[in-house]
């Protein structure tokens, strides 16, 4: 990981100050790096060292930092990990601008990959991201939506690029096709439970863990899963308390609302959801070799779904 971070210290340089000052700003705000990190870790279980795999990793981080710094202009949010947002910093054209340049950045490293298959693999990713992106803006104020069309949006949103980290790691190694899917089917599964559980800590965090405020996703017209079951469970005073805010943009309930999704059971089905997509992450990985860095593969997988921010 220290590594890592040489090679994105090094490859955010630009001689536009702008665009490093944002670049930085975003990038040392700090961060799980979970995905680089899952890379770095499959690179480690399958026993491959490839020189390249600090490059990969800082590729799909960088990928990653690009979507945030869009993300936050398109919700409009002010609070990212405990601190002021890039576009609340800096505006909004100039975040944009520098994702921009943050994503083309990243496409620039993956020629130095010297792969087509790997750049094809981050090609499509990249473009499976931002159907998610535009998915879920289509979804915004629609409290009709369903858990399979919640996980859509989710998988293509969060989890491609978790699944893209686990499958490229596999690809440097050259494994076999075997081995590529159950590294695509653990990286799927994880970043999925990861975002279930991003999802019920809106509702049941610590502001101060989250470094954001609760019921944001709601103020944005997010339905996410604890709201879904919630709904599913609710009488129909409560349930058209909910309907209200998510379809008007009503924030006056948000106390109640949050009350509601606490007590409802809806928060423990969505945890549950989460917890099983861990136990297919870890079942994905159960033929690949017995060392430190596949029982951290499995701890990690655990951990996402127990942890407050």
């Amino acid at each position: 990981m220290a590594q890592l971070d040489r090679v994105i210290e090094d490859r955010l340089s630009s001689e536009v100050p702008l665009v490093s000052q944002i670049a930085h700003y975003i990038i040392s705000a700090g961060g799980k790096r979970l995905r680089p990190a899952l890379l770095l870790l499959v690179s480690g279980a399958l026993g491959h060292q490839d020189p390249r795999r600090h490059l990969l990793a800082a590729v799909v981080e960088f990928i990653h930092t690009a979507t945030l710094l869009h993300d936050d202009v398109v919700d409009e949010s002010t609070l990212r990990r405990g601190r002021a947002t890039a576009n609340e910093s800096f505006g909004n054209a100039a975040s944009v601008l520098v994702g921009d340049f943050v994503y083309s950045r990243a496409f620039q490293m993956m020629v130095d990959v010297g792969d087509m298959r790997i750049m094809a693999t981050l090609a499509d990713t990249t473009n499976v991201i931002a159907e998610g992106e535009v998915l879920q803006l289509m979804n915004m104020h629609d409290a009709s939506l369903s858990k399979a069309d919640y996980l859509r949006v989710i998988r293509s949103k969060t989890a491609q690029l978790f699944e893209a980290s686990a499958r490229l790691a596999a690809m440097l190694n050259q494994s076999s096709e075997t081995t590529e899917a159950a590294c695509a089917t653990y990286g799927q599964a994880l970043g999925t439970a990861f975002q279930i559980v991003d999802d019920v800590l809106d509702y049941a965090g610590d502001s101060k863990d989250l470094g954001k405020n609760l019921g944001d996703d709601l103020r944005e017209g997010k339905v996410t899963l604890p709201v879904i079951c919630t709904l599913q469970r609710a009488g129909p005073d409560d349930a058209a308390v909910i309907t209200q805010a998510i379809e008007k943009g009503d924030q006056s309930e948000l106390p109640r609302i949050i009350n509601l999704i606490q007590g409802s059971g809806g928060l423990q089905e969505a945890q549950e959801a989460a917890h099983q997509e861990a136990l297919r992450a870890i079942e994905a990985i159960k033929d690949f070799p017995d060392n430190a860095y596949t029982d951290a593969l499995r701890g990690l997988a655990q951990s996402l779904v127990v942890r407050r921010n």
